[in-house]
């Protein structure tokens, strides 16, 4: 059965393993772009989009452009575009699209510098591959309990833009060290803001907004086994920090544990959280960028599906196995 099913993919993929994400290792030459369509304005948000929770799919959109924040406020309809590069003219961009997302307006976070917008998807199409081999590969290798196609398309279309892995390390004892992955977060640096969209099942995230600090830390795509080992301490009891498989190093203000590898951390006081569903999102200030070691590609996680039409450009991906 394993071997037809494998069969099955190579033929509608060319690839012998049907994954749900492919991994790569770049640093900040994303070459992916993402734009916000209102009524009447289009605005490029590429470095400002997080995806931020998943049961419903939110996103969170920063803008400091008051003209921006206007025409976000008064429209009702909203679509992002995600390209594989910046179109040659406006007009190109629906044509060109590998995928489309509409969405709504679900809150807002006001800030003296800005705005943090959070929308709800409410519908996605998605053009990376034909629509009838997508379908196909959903049903065969990807259709599960709580897994619609709908959710298919909208986790491909998020994930059409690189999602870089950080490490997250949160201390309540001696005895509690928790260190582990996450890419639903990202920085603004411009104003020191950090967010993250923590899963309500990890049983960490009562102790984070009990203490209100976290850190992250920014990891090489190289440690990317020693990274997804760290994803067990989502849901279980963390391992005493002299039993952790690498050495670890005390950061400067909250004397917490982060890998000895770490290139560099901030330490966060988080300053409001808001519940979008599955997910928690924990708003959070840090002032200092603490830089261990010079920057190397990072991880970062992408659809297979985006993968999929990388590969048949004919794109160099840097994978990481």
């Amino acid at each position: 059965m394993l071997k037809i099913g494998a069969t099955f993919g190579k033929m509608l993929s060319g690839e012998g393993v049907i994954r749900e994400f492919s991994t790569i290792g770049i640093q900040d030459e994303v070459k992916e772009k993402v734009y916000l369509v209102t009524d009447d304005r289009v605005m490029d948000i590429t470095a400002r989009q997080w995806l931020l929770g998943l049961d419903p799919r939110v996103f969170g959109i920063w803008v400091q452009d008051k003209a921006q924040m206007a025409a976000i406020s008064g429209s009702k309809a909203f679509t992002m575009y995600f390209m594989g590069s910046a179109p040659l003219r406006e007009s190109d961009m629906k044509r060109d699209a590998l995928a489309v997302v509409e969405l709504e307006r679900q809150g807002i976070i006001e800030e003296a510098d800005g705005t943090l917008f959070l929308m709800k998807v409410i519908h996605s199409d998605i053009h990376h591959i034909s629509g009838l081999k997508a379908r196909l590969l959903y049903q065969k290798f990807y259709k599960k309990p709580g897994v619609t196609y709908e959710r298919l398309k909208a986790v491909a279309a998020a994930y059409s833009y690189p999602r870089r892995v950080r490490i997250i390390s949160f201390r309540e004892s001696e005895e509690y060290n928790y260190i582990f992955p996450m890419d639903l977060l990202g920085d603004i640096r411009l104003c020191g803001r950090y967010l993250l969209g923590m899963r309500h099942s990890n049983q960490v995230l009562g102790k984070i907004v009990d203490v209100r600090k976290i850190i992250v830390s920014e990891v090489p795509a190289g440690y990317k086994s020693a990274i997804y080992k760290l994803g067990r301490n989502h849901s279980a009891a963390p391992p005493p920090i002299e039993e952790y498989p690498f050495r670890v190093v005390r950061t400067k203000e909250f004397g917490w544990y982060i890998p000895e590898w770490a290139e560099s951390y901030k330490e966060i006081h988080i300053q409001r959280t808001v519940n979008l569903g599955s997910h928690m999102l924990l708003w959070g200030k840090w002032s200092e960028n603490h830089i261990l070691k010079p920057d190397t590609p990072h991880l970062h996680h992408i659809h297979f599906l985006h993968f999929l039409y990388l590969k048949n450009k004919g794109a160099q991906v840097p994978l990481v196995e």
